[in-house]
């Protein structure tokens, strides 16, 4: 009977050998890996994909408007003026008549509020890129406890490839000592699936996106 079993197990390894099954199909390398945007307007689809992972949206179409956002927004979560170190920033906002800290007076001690530039903006993800290569550095994006973000429509991208594209444009060779994908507030769940904002951070991150208009002023 064992025989007879082992006999026909190799009957059936032998009928399988002789007729191989196919190859699966060879994947398409051109095609896109990912599916369109949820929207045709990269802009819409990446205030859709930023508050999707927790980020604050805000239009601005204007410096009045941008500075009343602002106000409202510092009213809302009880923060004094931002500490702002970028200088096209300042004389933007100082234009807007928007208070804020210039210096690092205090940083350590009063940091709950900072406002920067970014590289890009990614629909897809809904990620800004930041580098350390402003007048922010690295610590205005990291150490306050809530940061503030502006930027212009001209700076979203679709993908990630585009956004780090421009950062290749902008540094070529001499790149930035950091670069980082900001994808909504800092958060983890490492402890017992707790899940936790600010732990390695800010706590909370708003975008304001001015229009191209506004002003004519570079950020």
């Amino acid at each position: 009977m064992a025989e007879s079993s082992r006999d026909a197990v190799l009957a059936r390894i032998r009928q399988s050998l002789a007729q191989p099954a196919p190859l699966p199909p060879r994947p398409d390398f051109t095609a896109p890996v990912h599916p369109p945007l949820s929207n045709r307007d990269a802009v819409v689809a990446f205030a859709e994909s930023f508050q999707r992972v927790g980020g604050e949206f805000y239009y601005c179409e204007s410096l009045a408007h941008l500075a009343e956002q602002v106000a409202s927004y510092q009213q809302r979560q009880q923060v004094g003026a931002p500490y702002v170190w970028e200088p096209q920033l300042q004389a933007l906002l100082q234009t807007a008549g928007i208070a804020f800290r210039a210096d690092e007076t205090g940083f350590i001690e009063q940091a709950d509020l900072s406002l920067t530039s970014c590289e890009a903006l990614v629909a897809r993800t809904g990620s800004v890129l930041i580098s350390a290569a402003t007048a922010s550095g690295r610590r205005l994006s990291i150490y306050p406890d809530q940061h503030l973000v502006l930027a212009r429509p001209s700076q979203v991208v679709a993908e990630i490839r585009e956004a780090l594209r421009v950062i290749q444009a902008r540094f070529g060779e001499k790149m930035s000592s950091m670069v980082s994908l900001t994808s909504g507030p800092s958060r983890t769940a490492d402890i017992e699936k707790t899940l936790v904002l600010g732990a390695h951070g800010p706590r909370r991150l708003a975008l304001f996106l001015l229009e191209e208009d506004a002003e004519n002023l570079p950020l």
